[in-house]
């Protein structure tokens, strides 16, 4: 998470708990405690840099490493079958913890999700 703030631009790290909060729709905020010592630790393995002025932004490396262009583009997204199944396969792991953890905020989509998972299953014949 702490990359996707700041893969929308340099932020100090106030506002990437904010950003996360906002993420997570409330449901969770990091403590200083937890984020500082991570922006540290990023520092060290060159994939953030800590500017003049305190924000943090990426370095070339992350871009590199977690497919974000200098344009700010995401560019790694699937390229191949196997690439969607196994992302559509962390949505899908996603949707299971929030089922065992907080199953109220499936609830309002469980038709949608039943919709898309019969045009999965029409799918497989």
């Amino acid at each position: 998470m702490v990359i996707s703030a700041l893969e929308r631009g340099p932020r100090n790290g106030a506002e990437i708990i904010d950003d996360i909060e906002g993420y997570t729709r409330g449901w969770w905020k990091p403590s200083p405690g937890s984020i500082y010592p991570l922006l540290e630790n990023l520092v060290q393995e060159a994939l953030i840099q800590k500017k003049e002025d305190g924000r943090y932004e990426l370095t070339q490396r992350a871009r590199q490493e977690f497919g974000w262009s200098h344009s700010g583009m995401h560019t790694g997204r699937p390229q191949s079958i196997e690439d969607m199944l196994s992302e559509i396969g962390g949505y899908v792991s996603y949707f299971e913890d929030l089922a065992k953890s907080d199953k109220a905020r499936i609830e309002p989509s469980k038709t949608k999700i039943k919709e898309i998972a019969a045009r999965f299953a029409a799918l497989g014949g």
